[in-house]
This record gives structure tokens, C-alpha cells and sequence, in this order.
């Protein structure tokens, strides 16, 4: 029996991919490396240094640590002073009306986000008083596909994982979902998201019945 929903943030119950795309963009433009939205994509559900990663494995380059942890400043700084523009229209089709049921239907609710900034964005949106836990890239030492931020936030809920269901829109988080060993829905394409035990397009293509009843 499901008790507790975990949602992934970015993708999920907002869209804030654009400000990571133009935080990414700026960086890489004032550094000369070459970005552009395919590269983008391979950063959904991980991390800020992961994506910094990947990005300058892409470009062939190697900095020191502390030039990458300078780039990754640069970066958020950017990204936050864009998520001042955020409101409740961010949030994504269905969102607000299934944290609604859930929270009517006694069921607890947790954001499993590797964002450092999922705080911030759950206050901007308006829904922090539908959110029982949020356990982001503050409480964990292991991105997704790690299962860290799952277990974390079904501990912050006081459940067992068996008694949680993800909600992911990347294939990092579901297999830590599945690492996790929690039920997961996938919200997005199915051949995207390999593994989870149901995919939707969003949150508004099911009821909540369908929701607590995934298997």
C-alpha cells in the first residue's frame, strides 16, 4: 500500500529546464565551450558538478577542481537570479491538483530532488504547505541513479521504502527509484524511462486512485 509519494522537482511538478539551459549557456559562452540544448539534455536528474562534468568532458577540457567549482558558482548564481522570476504558473499540468488529492487523502508527501536550490523553488511555486519533506542536493552525498535522496526522504516521512512511490522524469531517477526499491512512475516518453512500472505524459493523466494503485 502506498503512504508516501517522492516526487522528483524539476520535470515533475515544475519546469525550470530553461533557467538551467541559460545558467549552463551563459557560462559556457563567456568560456568559450561550445553547449546547446542536445548537451543540455544529458543533464536532467543529476547533479550540478556532474552536469559541469559532462559538459567539459564534451569540450575536452580538464580544470582544476577549484576553476570547476568556480564555473559551478558562476553557474547557480545565474540560475537563482532566474528562479526570482518564478511563480505558480511554473508549475507543470496536473501538479497542484494531485498534491491536493494527496494531501486530502492523508497521504504524505516528499520532494527527492539532487537540486541544491529545490527549497527555494517549492517556496516560489507555491506548494510548500502540500510537501511534508524536501531532501535535496543539501542532505545527500550521492547523486541519482544512487538511491540516497529516496531513502533519505522516505526516512523523513517515516516509511519504509516498500510503502513509497517515486515520481521521476528522468532515467537516473528511476533506477534509483528501483534502487530504492520503491514503485515508480514515470512522467514523460516511455523509451525515455525504461523500468518504470507506469510512464504518463503528466500528472493530470491520472487519478489519484490510479496513482496509489501502481504496482
Amino acid at each position: 500500500m502506498i503512504l508516501g509519494v517522492i516526487f522528483d522537482l524539476d520535470g515533475v511538478l515544475v519546469s525550470t529546464d530553461e533557467f538551467h539551459y541559460l545558467g549552463w549557456k551563459q557560462l559556457c559562452d563567456e568560456e568559450g565551450i561550445p553547449f546547446d540544448r542536445t548537451l543540455n539534455h544529458r543533464l536532467r536528474g543529476v547533479s550540478r558538478m556532474e552536469s559541469l562534468a559532462i559538459i567539459l568532458e564534451s569540450a575536452g577540457k580538464s580544470p582544476s577542481d577549484e576553476q570547476r567549482k568556480a564555473y559551478a558558482e558562476r553557474k547557480n548564481r545565474t540560475y537563482r537570479s532566474l528562479l526570482e522570476r518564478l511563480d505558480p504558473s511554473a508549475l507543470l499540468p496536473g501538479a497542484l491538483e494531485m498534491l491536493r488529492k494527496l494531501r486530502g487523502a492523508g497521504v504524505k508527501t516528499a520532494i527527492g530532488s539532487s537540486s541544491k536550490n529545490a527549497g527555494l523553488i517549492v517556496e516560489k511555486v507555491g506548494i510548500r504547505d502540500l510537501i511534508d519533506a524536501v531532501v535535496d542536493g543539501n542532505d545527500i552525498t550521492e547523486s541519482k541513479p544512487s538511491p540516497e535522496v529516496f531513502l533519505k526522504a522516505a526516512q523523513a516521512l517515516g516509511l519504509r521504502p516498500e510503502e513509497c512511490l517515486v515520481v521521476e522524469d528522468a532515467e537516473a531517477g528511476v533506477v534509483a527509484g528501483l534502487r530504492a526499491e520503491m514503485r515508480v512512475l514515470g512522467i514523460g516518453e516511455s523509451k525515455r524511462l525504461p523500468g518504470a512500472h507506469r510512464v504518463v505524459a503528466d500528472l493530470g493523466a491520472l487519478s489519484l486512485d490510479e496513482l496509489l494503485g501502481i504496482r
